[in-house]
């Protein structure tokens, strides 16, 4: 088997997530700026077999799209183009910031490093990739 990525996209950074190759645990892999995140994502592939890329899908709780999503669409068409055998999939992504946050908070982290942004996009991602996991 091989890895399957997890995108928590934003327009500044990227938190990113990753399982074993066994499909079982997603863990954090990095935050990376949104502008060098295929530059990224070509390093990584050549090192790693990834089958599948789960970008999170921004829905408010009237089940409309959030303006990022514009953006994702628009990576979505470059990822395909450059990177066309591996599958793409979207997975909901409500309230993963927030949770995130929570977690972030009792893991026992002082106060600036709760706030580290990059922290919170990359614990984003995995929980999108853990709910991607628990469902599939």
């Amino acid at each position: 088997m091989a890895q399957i990525l997890a995108i928590d996209y934003g327009r500044a950074r990227c938190g990113l997530a990753v399982t074993d190759d066994m499909q079982i645990i997603a863990s954090t892999l990095d935050a990376v700026p949104t502008a060098k995140l295929v530059d990224y994502l070509r390093g990584y592939f050549s090192s790693n077999a990834v089958e599948t890329v789960v970008i999170g899908l921004p829905v408010d709780l009237k089940g409309n799209m959030s303006e990022v999503e514009i953006d994702i669409l628009r990576f979505i068409e470059v990822f395909e183009r450059e990177f066309p055998r591996i599958k793409v999939e979207r997975f909901d992504e409500r309230f993963t910031s927030k949770i995130a946050s929570y977690f972030i908070s009792q893991s026992g982290k002082n106060k600036k490093q709760r706030e580290q942004k990059e922290l919170i996009d990359k614990v984003s991602a995995t929980i999108i990739l853990q709910n991607y996991l628990e469902k599939k």
